[in-house]
């Protein structure tokens, strides 16, 4: 018996050795735990690219994206009332594609940019720069008009608008480059992603573009503008670093409108260098016009900076009705002077009441004109 009971326990460790052989076998994983799961091609992310034409004298620059030699890891952090309050962070590329254009409105395709004549690599990324043959950002990426810059005797009124604050939120930036009328000027921030893929989708409808910078406010930092916010506390240098970090954030612009600012606009010390180096590289500057105490206005005099103020803050009060009529004092200002120039935030139903009205201007025997144009004008005036 206890033979037996041997000769079976072998026979039986000898079969279980063989059913382990065959599974070791056929798993190529040795027997280690694994799991199997189902993908889906279909849900799958798409890369989006964003491919701009090619001309001869167009070069695409990538900015990369570094901070000064001095800025903190906290200064990387957007605040969520940095241009436009509310908005979120864009979080895809704009798309490509056959331009559509706004009701009643002729399509004026701008070329594409950057041109690199008018571009300087730095450390930061590229920056807007005098060509060798003088040719200036401000007129190079600027939207063409029909007749003479000038207002007076035969020329009708004109009307300039600046929509600010775009680039951060896909749903605005995409409302206001796609409804907005060509002339209507589009004003990105420093901080949204894909900048140089927004800027060409809007010059492909039309629209010129300005960079907005974030300027100190009086009550910095309780109301923070952003990262590399210049401010009256830093040396010109350091703000001048700031600056050129922010201006190579993307390429096309004609020019430069202020984020804020009101307590850095009001020391002269401080914007006076900013100025200087706007002129030096052929930009505008275009004043939002809520610094009462602003000296942009005699230092742009005093340097022979083009430069003009905003008259009308469009939705100073957001509400239909208050839009509505600073719409309409915007059109008195321009029947009595000859130019007017309103600014107004990505706001959405700011952006649907300027797309409505301005398709009635025509027909008041107004004409709405890009920013460039209204600041040439002021110039000549």
């Amino acid at each position: 018996m206890k033979a037996l009971a041997i000769t079976t326990t072998a026979i039986l460790g000898i079969i279980a050795s063989a059913i382990v052989w065959f599974v070791m076998r056929a798993d190529p994983m040795g027997g280690e735990p694994i799991a199997i799961v189902q993908i889906d091609p279909a849900s799958r992310p798409a890369a989006e690219a964003v491919a701009g034409p090619v001309i001869p004298d167009v070069k695409a620059v990538a900015p990369p994206v570094v901070p000064p030699p001095s800025a903190t890891t906290e200064q990387q952090t957007v605040p969520a009332t940095a241009f436009g309050g509310t908005q979120q962070p864009a979080m895809r590329q704009p798309e490509t594609g056959a331009a559509t254009v706004p009701e009643n409105q002729e399509l004026v395709r701008l070329p594409p940019v950057p041109v690199r004549a008018v571009v300087e690599t730095s450390r930061y990324g590229p920056l807007p720069k005098i060509a060798s043959d003088g040719r200036r950002p401000s007129e190079v990426y600027a939207r063409p008009i029909n007749g003479s810059a000038g207002s007076g005797a035969g020329q009708p009124a004109r009307i300039a608008v600046l929509i600010t604050g775009l680039g951060l939120s896909d749903i605005a930036t995409t409302q206001a480059i796609d409804s907005l009328p060509g002339p209507v000027t589009l004003a990105f921030g420093p901080y949204g992603r894909n900048l140089d893929g927004w800027v060409r989708k809007a010059r492909d409808l039309g629209h010129e573009v300005m960079l907005q910078v974030p300027l100190e406010p009086f009550d910095y930092p309780d109301n923070d503008p952003g990262p590399h916010t210049l401010l009256t506390s830093l040396p010109a240098e350091e703000n001048l670093k700031r600056l050129h970090w922010i201006m190579s954030r993307f390429t096309g612009y004609t020019g430069i409108t202020n984020h804020m600012g009101a307590k850095f606009a009001a020391a002269q010390d401080a914007f006076l260098p900013v100025l200087e180096e706007l002129k030096s590289r052929g930009l505008i500057y275009l004043d939002d016009g809520t610094a009462a105490r602003s000296t942009a206005g005699q230092i742009a005099r005093d340097l022979g900076l083009d430069y003009s103020v905003s008259q009308v803050v469009i939705d100073e009060e957001r509400n239909a009705k208050e839009i509505e009529l600073s719409l309409k004092k915007l059109e008195g200002i321009a029947q009595e002077k000859g130019l007017a120039i309103g600014i107004g935030s990505s706001l959405p139903l700011t952006i649907g009441r300027v797309t409505e009205w301005a398709k009635q201007l025509k027909a008041k025997g107004i004409e709405l004109i890009p920013i460039s144009a209204a600041v040439r004008s002021d110039r000549q005036t």
